[in-house]
């Protein structure tokens, strides 16, 4: 099923409740949450703290996005923070088995993020432990870039790598950066089920309605893959 997750690197942060509040009512489904640490990414956003208050007016999953070295080091901290989905780098830990593990022991999905030079033979060690591959549409770090062409043969390529190993209904495929409404139906047809949008929600003149036009997109594209 589909699902459209609005990232709040690109909200307010003045007005965090405001705008979490108007995305669920508006038919979102999870809140992209990126956590950057400047090292990884050359941006430095949210921590601990901050999740755990978005986690406190939250009615839909919170889908925690670390971009940050060392990963291991802060799994407790996030899920304890109230993270549903924890994903980490494959290319920020030299540990990448051990991390997913310790993520899923704490009962939260675990998620393995791929940057867009990464290649998808990572994910050779790695598919059992795994209910979430992120590909990256574009370079990580900041919000409202271009989206990475190339992505979509990425897609379509691990979409068939699942299928072949009877994944296909057991590990989302989320994508992140410059998903917006004019494409946002093409990236879901390559293969992913979790759209990431963040200026192509919150830089919209209604971003409620934006959300809506994304999920009629969606319907149309697959009425029984889209969520209500």
């Amino acid at each position: 099923m589909y699902q459209i997750a609005p990232s709040l690197l690109s909200a307010d942060f003045v007005n965090l409740e405001r705008d979490i509040r108007m995305v669920e009512q508006a038919g979102a489904h999870m809140l992209h949450i990126d956590v950057m640490d400047g090292r990884f990414v050359p941006n430095i956003t949210i921590g601990v703290p901050v999740v755990r208050a978005i986690k406190r007016v939250a009615t839909t999953p919170c889908d925690v996005h670390l971009m940050i070295v060392e990963p291991e080091k802060f799994i407790d901290a996030f899920c304890n923070a109230g993270a549903d989905i924890l994903t980490v780098h494959v290319e920020a830990t030299p540990h990448v088995h051990r991390a997913l593990q310790a993520i899923r022991q704490r009962g939260v999905k675990a998620g393995l993020a791929l940057n867009p030079h990464t290649p998808l033979s990572v994910l050779d060690e790695l598919w059992s432990d795994v209910d979430l591959i992120l590909i990256m549409s574009v370079n990580p770090g900041f919000g409202g870039q271009a989206f990475i062409e190339q992505t979509l043969d990425k897609l379509q390529r691990l979409r068939q790598m699942l299928e072949s190993r009877g994944l296909a209904d057991k590990v989302m495929v989320e994508v992140d950066g410059g998903v917006k409404l004019d494409n946002i139906d093409q990236v879901a047809a390559a293969g992913a089920n979790v759209l990431v949008s963040g200026s192509g929600i919150f830089k919209a003149a209604h971003p409620p309605q934006m959300i809506r036009d994304m999920n009629d997109k969606l319907k149309a594209l697959h009425p029984s893959q889209a969520v209500p």
